[in-house]
């Protein structure tokens, strides 16, 4: 069954974490195989995977070749998780662009973002505090994500905030990536990023918006062991 609305993929990696959180799968516990997991959630096996592969960049769980997949006890979790596009690109490489590109975006939305496009972004940022709070590492997530991508719709620059769309896969594993090294003091001074940028925004403060739009991708790059 599906238990919520939302995009396939984070639905199923949001019930495997309350599966994790709740201890129904416990820490050193082997999943069931793809196919068998798959059947009990009622889902097809490219969404399980693709959830699956979301919870490994969060640090939550670990497939070892010809073993399968194991749930990670957070005292053994890796402080960095493998990057798994370094096939098609270097994880420098999508962080420099985000730095290029959502500093501009963020530079062009500040004379042009409207007060609906500023409450969203405030409930986004307050989504990302307390679901960090909670320990719900996928809402977590996709409240970064939320504030990021409102960023780029509130951009008059209809041709970036396109391109960026195109590399949103990239962009939300980047985001995710850093995860199982961020220390609550990171995690601290991430919010307080978050919420610069937006009083930034609020102010209609282009050059301070795309300063600190840049501040805070280059330390969430660090985060994820990358010196820009």
């Amino acid at each position: 069954m599906i238990w919520d609305k939302g995009p396939v993929t984070q639905v199923i990696a949001r019930r495997l974490q309350e599966m994790i959180r709740s201890g129904q799968l416990q820490a050193g516990e082997r999943l069931p195989s793809q196919r068998i997991l798959s059947e009990q959630l009622n889902v097809s096996r490219p969404s399980l995977r693709e959830a699956l592969l979301t919870l490994e960049t969060l640090g939550l769980v670990q497939t070892l070749p010809a073993r399968g997949t194991f749930v990670l006890d957070p005292a053994s979790r890796p402080a960095q998780t493998t990057w798994r596009f370094d096939d098609a690109h270097d994880l420098r490489d999508v962080f420099q662009t985000r730095l290029l590109l959502e500093g501009e975006m963020c530079r062009l939305a500040a004379p042009a973002i409207t007060p609906d496009a500023l409450t969203a972004l405030q409930a986004a940022a307050t989504g990302f505090e307390e679901a960090w709070g909670a320990g719900d590492l996928v809402a977590h997530v996709e409240a970064d994500l939320a504030l990021h991508l409102g960023i780029a719709e509130a951009c008059p620059n209809r041709m970036l905030s396109g391109v960026y769309r195109t590399v949103q896969q990239l962009v939300t594993e980047t985001q995710r990536q850093p995860i199982p090294n961020t220390d609550p003091d990171r995690m601290r001074q991430s919010i307080a990023e978050h919420r610069a940028i937006l009083d930034a925004l609020a102010r209609r403060d282009a050059d301070t918006a795309e300063a600190r739009m840049r501040d805070h991708i280059r330390n969430t790059a660090q985060c994820a062991g990358v010196n820009l």
